[in-house]
Formats: structure tokens, sequence, C-alpha cells
């Protein structure tokens, strides 16, 4: 099964370290990842997914396969801009968010309004009306985070 991963492109030291330990667990439970391609959080859960020799798949915003960053295996060309933010989100059955600047947040968004399971790791929280709005799980560990999404796959499996 695939999962998206989202999170910013310059990413802070902590953030790259979740994001490394994440893809490593992933990749250990059989998970694909897919992210935007890029650098940041998508190459440092990348390089952490290869490293367990997992699959990565970057969904790329430009026409040059060239672009994605070293740990990606399947490069996707797109050609679209920022509008590739939604194919990342749609190609996973969840989300997890690390992170993140407005990009992240706009597929936070697409995610929610598709009704995909979004985990947010030190990334972004929302409010409505002063009410934290609880959408999105929040986790504090990559371990937390691969709960999670191994929960949500069990009752994706049990649901058809």
């Amino acid at each position: 099964m695939i999962v998206s991963i989202i999170g910013e492109s310059k990413a802070s030291q902590k953030n790259s370290d979740l994001a490394e330990k994440l893809g490593s667990l992933l990749a250990q439970s059989g998970f694909t990842i897919v992210t935007g391609g890029l650098g940041g959080i998508m190459e440092a859960v990348s390089r952490g997914a290869k490293q367990f020799g997992g699959t990565t798949i970057g969904i790329l915003p430009g026409l040059d396969p060239t672009q994605a960053n070293e740990w990606v295996d399947i490069p996707i060309c797109t050609g679209l801009g920022d509008a590739r933010n939604l194919m990342v989100v749609r190609a996973g059955f969840a989300v997890v968010a690390i992170g993140g600047a407005y990009g992240t947040l706009s597929e936070i968004g697409h995610a929610l309004s598709d009704k995909k399971p979004v985990i947010s790791l030190n990334s972004w929280k929302l409010f409505r009306e002063e009410v934290e709005d609880t959408s999105m799980i929040s986790v504090k560990t990559p371990d937390e985070a691969v709960t999670m999404v191994l929960s949500m796959k069990s009752d994706k499996l049990s649901t058809g």
C-alpha cells in the first residue's frame, strides 16, 4: 500500500530527522512512499525508506526526471507545478504531514476534502472559530505515526 508523505521543501534538522525515521519505519512495515520528489521532507523520508529497501515514488512538478532527489525510485513528471500536490495526496491511502509551509497546508486541505486520513507530525494545527479542528490526527513520534498508518491499513482492508 502507498502512503503519501508531505512536508516542507526546506526542512529543519528536527523535521528531517523525523522524516528519515518515518521513512525507515514505513519501509520496514512494507509500505511504498509517495512524495513530491524534491528536497527537504521529501528527500529525508525517501532516504529513510531506501535504507530499508523501501520503494519510493516522486511526483514531480516539472518535466525533468533528474529533478527528483537521489532516493526516488520512480519519478513521475507532471509539468503541473504546484498543482501536482493533489496527485501526491490522492496517490496514498493515508497522508502524513511533517512540518510544512503553505504548500503542505494546501495538501492537507486537499486530503481532508477528499476524506483521506491525515496524520500530523510536528505539522499544522487547524482551528475553526477558535476551536481546534480535530480532522487531523496529531502524533508526537514517527513510531506513533506508523502505528496509526498500520491501524488505518487494517481498517481499510477490513472494509474493502
